[in-house]
């Protein structure tokens, strides 16, 4: 089995590939490695992944280029043809959205776009990508469901990954791709992103310095450790999306076709206040933390909640992970990676 995996030298997709690989299967990365965030990070991870080629009977080979280069990505398809594609490469990031929108076209638009034209030319039997739970936007009916309209997105961010699903639908339709969109929400884990909480928030801690809680620290988050989104990705690949023979026009399932397209949520179906995950940082850290109560942001969501049971009957798996073990092994991790002594 060859897998593509863009975004490998990302958090999601690194993890992803990393398990991939031990499991035996070939994969192919593709990555650009820009500067939106160190990237040192994502060279480590892809030396990472390197070392678990070394000792895994699956090949791996690496491409470095931007998906938004359209001769780029039908030169790894012509070289590596994959049997599966697994897009998780996007531009990630709500509050950068408001100041850096065409970066957004480029990546999540322009570079979906070619992952399309070459998974439908290139004969693919299965395009999984990534979405994200801001596709929910204004709706306050929780916990968010598949099944619920997402027609009012709150930053381009969100608008950008909800025209992902929409464009996904319309090659599943004309050219029977199969296509699985994955709702994650808030991700975080060992080998994270330093823009997210997580990261910031320990590095403020470690360093005595304020962190910022919009909203005053009372968001709620599905916190989703980063494993269980390995897991729940891999298997959802694994099953390839089919035409549900119950969806009706003149009643669309918005999760649904009669094509062979689905859409699924992955979170922990367990939603934490962040005052709450800022402690479980404290509790792992040994330190407290200082508090910077502020205002909430322009297209921040205040709650999230996913409703997973369609993923769990689909492919028989939920997120399981507590966030005080999941943020323990983050802070194992981040102490480790930065040298950082406990205490």
């Amino acid at each position: 089995m060859t897998i593509l995996v863009t975004g490998n030298a990302g958090f999601i997709g690194f993890h992803v590939a990393r398990r991939l690989l031990e499991r035996g299967d070939d994969v192919v990365g593709f990555d650009v490695v820009n500067d939106y965030y160190e990237p040192e990070l994502k060279e480590a991870r892809l030396r990472a992944l390197e070392e678990t080629a070394a000792k895994s009977s699956g090949r791996y080979t690496f491409v470095r280029a931007n998906l938004a280069d359209r001769d780029a990505v039908a030169a790894c398809f012509a070289t590596h043809p994959p049997e599966r594609v697994i897009h998780l490469a996007a531009q990630p990031g709500v509050r950068y959205s408001l100041e850096n929108p065409h970066a957004y076209v480029e990546s999540n638009i322009v570079a979906f776009t070619n992952i399309l034209e070459a998974c439908r030319h290139g004969g693919a039997a299965h395009l999984t990508y990534a979405s994200t739970s801001s596709v929910y936007g204004a709706n306050t009916a929780m916990p968010f469901s598949e099944h619920q309209g997402v027609d009012h997105p709150l930053q381009f961010y969100a608008a950008t990954k909800r025209a992902n699903e929409l464009m996904a639908h319309s090659y599943s339709h004309l050219f029977r791709l199969p296509t699985t969109g994955l709702r994650f929400f808030t991700v975080y884990g060992p080998w994270g992103r330093p823009d997210m909480a997580p990261f910031l928030f320990t590095r403020n801690i470690l360093e005595g310095r304020p962190i910022p809680l919009f909203n005053g620290g009372h968001h709620s988050r599905d916190f989703t450790y980063v494993g269980d989104i390995a897991e729940g990705v891999i298997r959802t690949s694994d099953k390839a999306a089919t035409p549900n023979p119950e969806w009706h026009s003149d009643r669309p399932d918005p999760a649904s076709s009669n094509a062979p397209f689905r859409i699924f949520n992955i979170g922990n179906n367990s939603p934490v206040k962040l005052l709450d995950f800022v402690e479980a940082l404290e509790e792992a850290l040994g330190r407290k933390a200082e508090r910077e109560l502020l205002p909430l942001q322009p297209g921040d969501v205040p709650d999230t909640i996913a409703d997973v049971s369609e993923l769990e009957r689909a492919v028989g798996y939920r997120p399981t992970t507590p966030v005080k073990d999941g943020v323990r092994d983050f802070i194992d991790w981040y102490r480790e990676f930065y040298r950082v002594p406990a205490g």
